[in-house]
């Protein structure tokens, strides 16, 4: 019987096998520096094998709508109920300003997420309400790319309409919505979500609602939110759960599949007290999240090849140490950025494009402009 050794997993990593559990947490729990030198190099020769080594970026404007919601996740320090202070909501002319100004600086992308509000409603159906967000900004400007709501806010419409998540998605995909963020993952574990996030859909249903966009040929990315109360075991089944979900959309041939995965460190410093007391720090550890990165290109590159560091969360010196640790591509230049801003992170909430060439290229690595869906666009 063959030992599991950091070598032994990478050995087979290199060779094209897909990682079991076990193996993945082998390279999670190891500390020596050395080992976690040859996780962070074989990290980057299979990015180099799996997605060349031009880092790619996207020039996107983000959109929060709101931030009064229904939930109170332990680790979100955006949310307010309606009438609080700093609760906002914004309108139709608002969104429009918006998008104006992110096209004016170059978007192809809108990014288009917010709070769960019930008053969110036209004619007392919240699907209305948000298929109105779509128009707002696609009858204007049709060319763009809408990246919006995440497969929480799927579910949220489709209980308060009373209708399927299929009939959400496929009202949402042909009123222009272009892919599906893939977040409210969290960590796709019921252990930690019940403590994180519980009264947020659980694991299997995040995992039905992205698959169903796929079958119905929307795109969705996929995230996990590290760093806080989860353990490696956890980390890798979010992982394993993620390759299968793949997996899944490319054997039985689906339209659309996941086009990227990003690592979103947890910042606590400004979240709810109970949560910031037990995980016992304010902002993401850096080396803690470069392993995690690298994990994740090991673990899932063959079948996620897009990997993607936050720089609001890591900030843009962090974010360029994880172009060396797997990620191939350095994400958006948001132009505004509420959620995490709110939770205390310090990594800003605008990149210019010309910041984000220059980071690239101080790594002596080529630089390229993307759309959402990974496919080039010339400058």
């Amino acid at each position: 019987m063959t030992i599991l050794t950091v070598d032994v997993v990478l050995e087979r990593a290199i060779r094209g096998y897909d990682l079991s559990v076990e193996e993945g947490v082998v390279l999670l729990k190891e500390t020596d520096s050395s080992a976690k030198a040859a996780i962070r190099a074989t990290a980057d020769k299979l990015r180099q094998q799996q997605s060349g080594n031009t880092i790619t970026y996207v020039i996107n404007r983000n959109i929060n709508f709101t931030n009064i919601c229904e939930q109170h996740c332990s680790f979100c320090a955006f949310r307010r109920d309606d009438g609080d202070a700093g609760a906002y909501w914004l309108n139709w002319t608002q969104i429009l300003e918006k998008t104006t100004d992110g096209v004016r600086r170059g978007a192809t992308e809108i990014c288009m997420q917010g709070g769960l509000n019930l008053e969110a409603k036209i004619n007392g159906k919240s699907l209305d309400y948000y298929l109105k967000l779509v128009e707002t900004i696609k009858q204007e400007f049709p060319q763009l790319h809408l990246h919006a709501f995440s497969p929480q806010e799927v579910e949220f419409i489709a209980r308060v309409d009373g209708i399927s998540y299929a009939d959400v998605i496929v009202a949402l995909r042909d009123a222009g919505v272009g892919s599906m963020p893939g977040t409210a993952a969290e960590v796709l574990d019921d252990e930690v979500r019940r403590i994180l996030c519980p009264e947020k859909i659980n694991t299997a249903t995040w995992l039905e609602i992205v698959s169903t966009a796929h079958k119905l040929g929307l795109p969705t990315t996929s995230t996990m939110l590290s760093g806080h109360i989860e353990t490696p075991e956890q980390q890798i089944g979010h992982f394993a759960k993620l390759r299968s979900l793949q997996q899944t959309a490319i054997e039985r041939e689906y339209p659309a599949r996941i086009t990227e995965f990003i690592l979103l460190p947890f910042v606590g410093q400004e979240a709810p007290k109970p949560l910031r007391r037990r995980v016992g720090r304010d902002q993401p550890v850096l080396e803690d999240a470069l392993v995690l990165t690298a994990v994740a290109r090991i673990f899932l590159g063959k079948w996620i090849p897009n990997h993607q560091p936050s720089w609001v969360k890591l900030g843009l010196n962090g974010a360029k140490e994880a172009l060396e640790w797997g990620c191939n591509d350095i994400g958006g230049t948001l132009m505004e950025e509420h959620i995490t801003t709110m939770a205390g992170a310090t990594g800003g909430t605008c990149m210019e494009v010309e910041t984000l060439q220059s980071a690239i290229a101080s790594l002596k690595r080529p630089y390229q402009q993307r759309d959402t869906l990974y496919r080039l666009v010339d400058s």
